[in-house]
């Protein structure tokens, strides 16, 4: 172990050496790199571990050069050897001398060794150290992955989940043995189905719920759902719009589920959307007998209605407001005041993009009931083919709902987690399916913004971030403009995996979420190579530079050869087929 040079200050933020010789740095330049690491002498058998932020150089008679590093821990010696602290436990003072870092020390802290036992890529620097994690710090906390377009973010995460459930080139390895693993990802551009199908023995299921495979009852809806779906809040009488569809939703509820105690407005149970429709457009035109003992809504053959259960079942037909004695009527409170709202609803009704929402039906053709909420829960987190990924993929959702799919879809997950835990604890057990939940693209769902069309998916992802680890439920954040994704979110990150970033804001935000010691390394963002990533958390023995690999199979992530597209002959194509499938996906 040679010296190649001694400290010259040192603070807990910083450590600065200075090596004399020309010769010495040029022997160990290879080892004296931005991002490398260095062991320093505390003098009682203990190692400072520190990485190099900066180096300078001076030449006046001789050379002289000056190393800036960054403490992130120390090598203590115990009664076993060697062992790792994070932090600054040990901070050597001037003349303590300095050794660049052998790869046997570079093997002991980061390979896969006692609880560091998930391994995700190798050093940037020394491609035969493997780096690993802890799997369970890492899964059990929420991620953060953020990486500009062609940064290999997509690859990063798919590489990542794909050794959580055991595929390798392009494998399930463990298909005679599969593990508990549970992963949800909401998948923007329909990338990441590609990354698990694997067929053959050796083959992986995967729960590839696309738009037209998706059921998604629009009565598994809360209240800030259906009004975030249904109502348009900035009308003058949203307030009444509210009132009114609160009403008819539980009366409809109450009608369709006899058996069911204690009904609400946000129990999961059947409702007849059209029904609801049919009680709000009644009471919008509903008249008033105001001769001497009516008092109640009349109809034109002269019925006062006793029931109002009556309005769900069609379009009544009222008798006209009159003033002359033998015929007093008068309109309804209501009158007019919601016809908008009937309009906006049969609209939406009327929206065959919005089938999975507003007419999913089971296999047999039937609609969905109260009884089939089981299997409905079962297919997000993959009991219904017995699948460790769930991809949902949410490209072919119109964008005037996408928020409302999300929200709907991260809740129902979170309450599922919520509940078995709670069964568990009373069984003085805990939660043994914990639940990871990838939102990909997530400033598309979960953005900075409080605009009231993000809303909902935002307070639904917010609550799993503030909430869902205690639960067994946890995040995997990803996008190319962390800056732009919901402070809340990512504030409640725990790792971090940094890939390339270029806009200099989001570089910023992510320097800004990161500890004080990864400064140095996080200057670096802009000028990683693709695959190449800072990690930093709970989970990662120090901040590190990783060389991700590529999966196998990969996701359809890969930007498109434009020039070598323009440079072959003129393509001819059926613009039939494609407008096939277009109008397809608009029916």
């Amino acid at each position: 172990m040679s010296n190649i040079g001694s400290v010259i200050s040192s603070a807990p933020s910083k450590i600065s050496i200075q090596i004399d010789s020309l010769e010495t740095f040029e022997s160990n330049k290879r080892n004296l790199q931005v991002g490398r690491y260095l062991k320093i002498e505390d003098g009682n058998h203990n190692f400072a571990v520190a990485i190099i932020r900066n180096i300078d150089s001076t030449h006046e008679e001789n050379w002289k050069f000056t190393i800036e590093a960054i403490p992130v821990g120390a090598l203590v010696s115990t009664e076993e050897g060697l062992r790792f602290k994070k932090g600054t436990p040990v901070l050597p003072v001037p003349t303590e001398p300095v050794h660049v870092m052998d790869t046997e020390t570079l093997n002991l802290l980061f390979s896969s060794n006692g609880e560091y036992d998930f391994a995700i890529g190798t050093l940037s620097n020394n491609s035969s150290v493997t780096y690993s994690l802890n799997g369970d710090k890492f899964f059990g906390k929420h991620i953060g992955i953020v990486g500009s377009t062609g940064s290999g973010k997509s690859c990063a995460v798919s590489g990542i989940l794909q050794s959580a459930v055991g595929i390798k080139d392009n494998e399930y390895t463990i298909h005679h043995e599969q593990n508990n693993s549970h992963i949800v990802i909401f998948d923007l551009h329909s990338e990441y189905a590609s990354a698990f199908k694997i067929e053959g023995e050796k083959g992986f299921t995967l729960n590839d719920l696309t738009v037209d495979r998706l059921q998604l009852p629009y009565w598994l809806m809360n209240s800030e759902e259906l009004e975030s779906m249904f109502i348009e809040s900035s009308e003058s009488n949203s307030h009444n719009q509210i009132a009114i569809f609160k009403k008819a939703v539980i009366l409809n509820k109450e009608k369709y589920n006899p058996t069911l105690s204690d009904v609400t407005y946000d129990t999961p149970c059947y409702f007849s959307i059209t029904e609801v429709v049919n009680y709000i457009d009644n009471i919008d035109r509903e008249v008033i007998g105001k001769k001497e003992g009516e008092g109640k809504p009349k109809l034109l053959d002269g019925t006062l209605i006793e029931d109002m259960g009556i309005y769900f079942n069609d379009r009544l037909l009222f008798a006209p407001p009159s003033t002359a004695n033998a015929t007093k009527a008068s309109n309804g409170p209501f009158n007019g005041e919601l016809t908008r709202f009937v309009s906006r609803l049969e609209t939406r009704l009327a929206d065959e993009r919005l089938r999975f929402l507003l007419k999913p039906r089971r296999e047999d053709g039937e609609i969905y009931q109260t009884n089939d909420f089981e299997d409905l829960l079962k297919q997000f987190i993959g009991y219904l083919n017995t699948s460790n990924v769930t991809v949902v993929d949410i490209s072919g959702v119109p964008f005037e709902v996408l928020s409302v799919t999300v929200s709907l879809i991260s809740r129902l997950i979170f309450d599922f987690c919520f509940h078995y835990s709670k069964l568990k604890h009373s069984e003085n057990s805990v939660n043994d399916i914990p639940v990871l939940l990838v939102c990909e693209e997530a400033h598309n769902y979960v953005p900075a913004s409080d605009s009231v069309m993000y809303r909902a998916s935002r307070k639904s992802i917010e609550r799993i971030a503030k909430e869902g680890r205690k639960y067994g439920l946890s995040l995997m954040v990803v996008s190319q403009r962390p800056s732009e994704v919901s402070p809340t979110i990512f504030s409640q990150c725990n790792n971090f995996i940094a890939l390339r970033l270029t806009n200099k804001h989001d570089q910023s935000y992510i320097k800004g979420l990161l500890p004080e010691n990864t400064s140095g390394a996080a200057e670096m963002l802009p000028s990683l190579g693709q695959g190449e990533a800072l990690v930093v958390g709970d989970a990662s023995l120090m901040p590190t530079l990783v060389q991700l690999p590529k999966p196998d199979p990969e996701p359809k992530s890969a930007s498109l050869d434009v020039y070598s597209s323009w440079c072959m002959p003129w393509i001819a194509t059926d613009f039939g087929n494609v407008i096939n499938r277009w109008r397809r996906e608009s029916e």
